[in-house]
């Protein structure tokens, strides 16, 4: 970032993405991103508490994007129409943000209120679509830990370079949301 970009956590939060996203989560630091806006790292204390307050609003943020990007995905469509729309998303999400994706994965790891928060809207949103299907609360926690189960399976091997024969992983990813649908729909008779 040019020199005399105003610093706040918006500002801090983009140059950490832009490092999480280029060169992995392990990469992050406050040397780094007070390097990539021109300023001492000291002056990052006025906005963030150290390392774990920086991967900690990294996390949050790449949660709060990550819902706002299977939300708008899945608006104005239900059923199957959804649940596809958000699988996809869910998946470009994942390479588009691959450090952010990171980070949102490690959420376990923090303690913080408003970062148990922004993962549970992520899970509200994936419950909200699959209501469609009239499944009860055991139900649907069934189902939405096989949702992410499926992405994040699938993202995690395409990205350690696990699918390299020569079939379209787009059309196997597609193949992959059919059968869990298809298994949803006989389970359940939806």
């Amino acid at each position: 970032m040019a020199q005399g970009v105003s610093v706040n956590l918006q500002t801090i939060l983009q140059a950490a993405t832009e490092i999480v996203d280029s060169q992995g989560l392990k990469s992050l630091s406050l040397t780094s991103v007070a390097h990539m806006l021109s300023i001492r790292p000291p002056s990052l204390y006025n906005h963030i508490h150290g390392l774990s307050g920086l991967r900690t609003e990294i996390a949050i943020h790449g949660c709060d994007l990550l819902n706002s990007v299977i939300m708008r995905a899945a608006l104005g469509k239900s059923g199957d129409r959804a649940v596809y729309a958000m699988a996809e998303a869910f998946l470009n999400f994942a390479r588009i943000h691959p450090g952010l994706y990171d980070a949102v994965q490690e959420i376990h790891e923090y303690q913080d209120p408003r970062l148990q928060q922004a993962a549970e809207r992520i899970v509200d949103t994936v419950v909200q679509v699959m209501r469609h299907y009239g499944l009860d609360e055991e139900n649907s926690i069934h189902t939405v830990r096989g949702f992410r189960s499926l992405v994040h399976g699938f993202a995690s091997l395409e990205r350690s370079g696990g699918f390299r024969m020569p079939v379209d992983v787009d059309h196997s990813f597609r193949f992959l949301l059919d059968a869990f649908l298809t298994g949803l729909h006989a389970i359940y008779s939806v």
